[in-house]
């Protein structure tokens, strides 16, 4: 465990150096356990895969007295609960996934395996960021690892599923963005007005379900364009 200042006003918790289910489950219930704490110099705690980013008031304390503030609950551990599963109706190919002939074509797949593949696991929500609610996801299987467009899109439709990397993920709200597009839910992923605004949680896991196009529309409600 390594603890560094980033800027004035944080300093950054690092458990680990790898993508990990084990560490990213310590990674949150230590930032839970600071959350709900509610001490009043705590402006803000953001989760990452592996560290956890403390934001403080400076006029309250300092560094060092924020570190000794925070380290109690570094020994807190994760409970074992029964994760919640949100099940994301995914229309793929078509207008809706314009990159799913180049995933195939380089993996050496079919249209028919990319959706397959993509859509048998389990994927835990690591993290939130990039934009509000964009979910970064880990569990894809490396057979449909893809590289990133070279040139991203300047406008990638809400709710457009992606691939970069060995990694999946989707644009909750419609964003410039370089991901493979495979697909495309028609959920809200992002709602300012509720609480949480957020559909998907750190912590969650995602199951991608194929539908058609034409229940992606039913479901979207709104009219086909």
């Amino acid at each position: 465990m390594q603890f560094k200042p980033a800027g004035d006003s944080a300093l950054v918790i690092i458990f680990g150096d790898r993508i990990d289910e084990g560490i990213n489950k310590k990674v949150h219930a230590v930032a839970s356990a600071i959350e709900k704490s509610s001490p009043d110099w705590l402006i803000e705690v953001v989760p990452t895969y592996t560290s956890i980013y403390v934001y403080y008031d400076p006029l309250k304390l300092s560094y060092q007295e924020a570190l000794d503030a925070i380290k109690p609950f570094l020994s807190v551990e994760p409970k074992e609960e029964k994760p919640r599963i949100v099940e994301i109706p995914t229309a793929y190919g078509g207008e809706f996934g314009p990159d799913i002939e180049f995933v195939a074509q380089y993996n050496g797949l079919t249209i028919d395996d990319v959706i397959e593949i993509h859509s048998k696991p389990l994927y835990r929500v690591y993290m939130l960021g990039f934009t509000p609610g964009f979910a970064y996801l880990g569990g894809m299987d490396e057979r449909i690892a893809t590289p990133r467009l070279k040139k991203p899109r300047l406008k990638v439709p809400a709710g457009s599923v992606g691939i970069a990397g060995k990694q999946t993920g989707i644009y909750p709200i419609e964003s410039p963005g370089g991901w493979r597009l495979i697909g495309r839910t028609p959920l809200r992923l992002f709602t300012p007005e509720k609480d949480p605004p957020t559909l998907l949680q750190p912590g969650d896991y995602v199951k991608f379900v194929p539908i058609s196009e034409e229940e992606f529309w039913e479901l979207h409600g709104g009219e086909q364009k």
